[in-house]
């Protein structure tokens, strides 16, 4: 009897889990790599503050590599979808290029529905902080490139407390761990099978 149900629930597992990656998967391919990618863009702003030579912000733009392959997959798989199902955003408040106004050959958005003209989620706001609320959300967060191997986001929750997620480079591997509690582990060709372009 105990072994059954030990199969039942490693089965049922396996189907929520891969329920959870197609859902996933399907969310992120309709958004791919379009966006404004907010998270690889503050790593760019901080390699252009380390040095004013360009052939010095050439150098660190090398060495930072790893951290460019780790805020690109963070931006696709969250922040660029965000923005696309939102129409905005949540960290650098741009508009999704896709609602740009631009002259086009073919005029569709007069022949469908309103409701698939625009994102079917409102954008994330800001709230006012108030520490003496228990109600828990994120109110910010900075990226801090550690080193070449490791990126260290740091979270401001809206009742005050604070948090920092780390992405770890480790061989072939990125870990990422809330606090120093292991949270997932993925390969770098995972990483790179969200980068890469869907046909």
């Amino acid at each position: 009897m105990g072994s059954k149900l030990a199969k039942f629930a490693t089965k049922r597992a396996t189907k929520t889990t891969a329920m959870i990656v197609i859902v996933g998967s399907l969310t992120t391919s309709l958004s791919a790599c379009v966006g404004s990618n907010a998270v690889t863009d503050k790593v760019m702003q901080f390699n252009l503050e380390v040095v004013d030579n360009r052939y010095g912000r050439g150098g660190i733009n090398i060495l930072l590599i790893p951290v460019y392959a780790l805020t690109l997959a963070v931006d696709v798989v969250i922040f660029n979808a965000l923005e696309f199902w939102t129409g905005e955003n949540p960290l650098n408040g741009e508009p999704h290029i896709f609602d740009s106004k631009v002259k086009t050959m073919y005029k569709v958005n007069e022949k469908v529905d309103p409701a698939l003209t625009k994102p079917p989620l409102k954008p994330l706001q800001k709230t006012q902080v108030d520490h003496n609320s228990a109600e828990k959300a994120v109110y910010s967060m900075q990226v801090n490139p550690v080193n070449s191997k490791i990126i260290d986001y740091n979270i401001v929750y809206t009742n005050g407390e604070k948090a920092v997620l780390r992405g770890e480079k480790v061989g072939e591997l990125v870990t990422f761990s809330l606090n120093g509690e292991f949270l997932t582990m993925a390969s770098l060709d995972e990483l790179s099978d969200f980068m890469a372009p869907k046909s």
